[in-house]
Order: structure tokens, then sequence, then C-alpha cells
């Protein structure tokens, strides 16, 4: 029922499903947004796991912005990160995937959203990242421990319920990918 991987389905903007039988408590049914892929390694955001905080409550002199953080992976989890549409105003920012950007001047980013040029909906902020070393992606990949997806329209995640996101994407990807996002995980004492 699993498809066939291959390196040359990762690079940044791919999106990566957990397989429905990851335990790892950091990818269980995770959606990984992957934002940088080359030959030293990879490194993306897990968009679908929020932390209950927002924003503010983790930088205190940042604007009021009823933004919610999430859980971007188990690296550096005492960074912040943010993916947003709004490169067109945030200089110094990486188009990871036609429409969405990675990053950028954080000291505008804040004056922008004082000014409330961006909205809560047009951005998402993580802390810590996920990333792979050297060939350690492609490992996982040639023992089905992800499923790729290329054809999202990736600035609509920003927009999709992070509770349902995993299924949702699955049901998009269609074929086989519809029957998995059924699949419920048996429960072990």
């Amino acid at each position: 029922m699993k498809a066939k991987k291959t390196d040359t389905e990762l690079k940044a903007g791919t999106l990566l499903l957990a397989e429905p039988y990851m335990l790892d408590p950091n990818f269980k049914r995770g959606v990984i947004l992957i934002c940088e892929h080359h030959e030293e390694g990879s490194l993306g955001f897990i968009y679908n796991k929020p932390i209950g905080m927002q924003v503010q409550q983790l930088l205190p002199d940042f604007p009021d912005f009823k933004a919610e953080v999430f859980y971007g992976g188990p690296v550096q989890k005492d960074t912040i990160h943010y993916l947003h549409t709004r490169g067109d105003l945030l200089e110094d920012s990486v188009e990871v995937a036609s429409g969405l950007f990675w990053g950028g001047d954080f000291n505008k980013l804040k004056f922008l959203i004082k000014d409330g040029r961006i909205q809560e909906n047009e951005i998402r902020f993580f802390v810590g990242y996920s990333g792979w070393g050297k060939g350690q992606l492609e490992e996982e990949m040639k023992v089905l421990s992800w499923i790729t997806y290329q054809n999202a329209q990736l600035p609509q995640l920003l927009s999709l319920d992070s509770l349902t996101m995993w299924k949702t994407i699955l049901e998009q990807k269609g074929e086989q990918f519809g029957v998995i996002a059924q699949m419920e995980l048996p429960c072990w004492n």
C-alpha cells in the first residue's frame, strides 16, 4: 500500500507527512514543510503541532498579535522561526515555494504587525525546527517513514485546521492515501 519514494522528491517546498504508524512523539501525524534541502542536510518545520501559546507570550516585547505558536521540531527549541505570505513586504525573507516565505527582517516584521499590515492568517510562528544531517532524511525515505507531497497549495496551509491537517492533506493526495488517512492508530498500554 505504501508508494515508493525517491530522493528527487526532496526539495524546498516539499511536504513530508509522517507514515501512519510513526510513534515518535515529535513527528506522530506530523506535516512538515521542508524549507531547505541540500547535500549537507535538510531543515523544515512541523506545521500542525500548536503549543498553546501566542507569540507575545514567548517574546514580551512583541506587539499584541493573536498568532498561535507551533512546535517546529526538536532542534534548537530556544529559537523562533516564521513562515508567511508577505515576502513583498518583508526584506530578507526566503521564498520556500510560490507565495510562501521563510524569515525576514525581524524588526521590520514587528513594525508591520504593529502597523496592521501583516495579519494573523498570513504568518505562522514556530519554536525550534526539524533537521536532518547529511543523508539522514534520504535514509528515512528509503524505509518509508515519510509520505511526500509536492503539489500542495502551500500558502493555503496557513488556513488549514492543525488538528485535521494530516488527514486532509492525505485525502487531497488521493489514490491509496485517502485510505491511509482513515487509519486509526492502535492503543498500546
